[in-house]
């Protein structure tokens, strides 16, 4: 199977590094122009820079700007004032005694994971709806269903997520513009190896580090083993193509198996 994005836009927020920047790799390597988002200009240009060596044909834009904050996302949009696919990958997440999580930080893990989605949204799929063809995604997480003690906070926001994907799935229907989250689950990037270092004994190398995180953690893994960003991306380009046309209002699962993290 191979997807064909040429002609096409596409926004990934939060696409500087990790995952974000997995996927704007796999949707550039299929042929779409694709808008890098991050906090500043210098971090942008320097992703694009590292990006654009392994894809020295590809057309990425850079799109600065802190979605999260109304002025930033307005900066985005004014960079990027059409997209055909948009991806809301932006996230925070870290460890945190469940009692001892603040109000305030209740309201930033909201702002930062959940209304900068929706706030993009509001902005693009009026004008997909007006085309007739746009895909929309919100990278959730296996968390918003098997909620972590130790994180809950971050997993309630992407529970959200799973509502605000299905809401405006049913918005869009019959506009050729389709709206999914995506489930991933524990997966390998810098900011995970700081967060697993949280949680067991640092003084460990990785390979066991990570074998104990899961193994502690994670038990509901049948991977047995963090994911890498490639094969989010891998899913992630696939809903963005036209071979995804009848799959909307979807959570779509990409977490390792987590067998307890969707009640049949």
């Amino acid at each position: 199977m191979r997807v064909d994005l040429s002609g096409k836009t596409a926004l990934v927020t939060g696409s500087t590094q990790g995952i974000g920047a997995a996927i704007a790799a796999g949707l550039a390597a299929a042929g779409a122009r694709v808008a890098i988002n991050g906090r500043s200009d210098t971090g942008v240009r320097t992703a694009i820079a590292r990006l654009a060596q392994d894809l020295p044909d590809a057309d990425f834009l850079p799109a600065p700007g802190d979605v999260s904050d109304e002025a930033g996302a307005a900066q985005v949009v004014e960079e990027v004032p059409d997209a055909d696919i948009l991806v809301n990958n932006l996230g925070i997440f870290g460890a945190r005694e469940p009692l001892a999580i603040t109000d305030a930080e209740w309201r930033r893990y909201f702002e930062v994971n959940v209304l900068a989605a929706v706030r993009l949204t509001r902005a693009y799929l009026p004008g997909m709806a007006d085309r007739g063809w746009g895909r929309i995604q919100y990278i959730a997480s296996d968390s918003a269903v098997v909620i972590p003690a130790e994180m809950i906070h971050y997993g309630v926001s992407k529970t959200a997520l799973l509502g605000v994907s299905r809401g405006f799935a049913k918005h869009a229907a019959g506009t050729g513009v389709t709206v999914n989250a995506v489930i991933a689950g524990p997966t390998h990037t810098g900011g995970v190896e700081d967060f697993v270092y949280e949680l067991v004994d640092r003084d460990l190398p990785w390979a066991e580090a990570q074998r104990e995180f899961m193994r502690k953690h994670r038990p509901q893994s049948l991977l047995q083993r963090l994911i890498e960003p490639e094969e989010i991306a891998h899913l992630v380009v696939y809903l963005s193509s036209p071979f995804a046309s009848a799959t909307t209002g979807a959570a779509v699962r990409v977490d390792g198996g987590y067998v307890d993290s969707i009640v049949p």
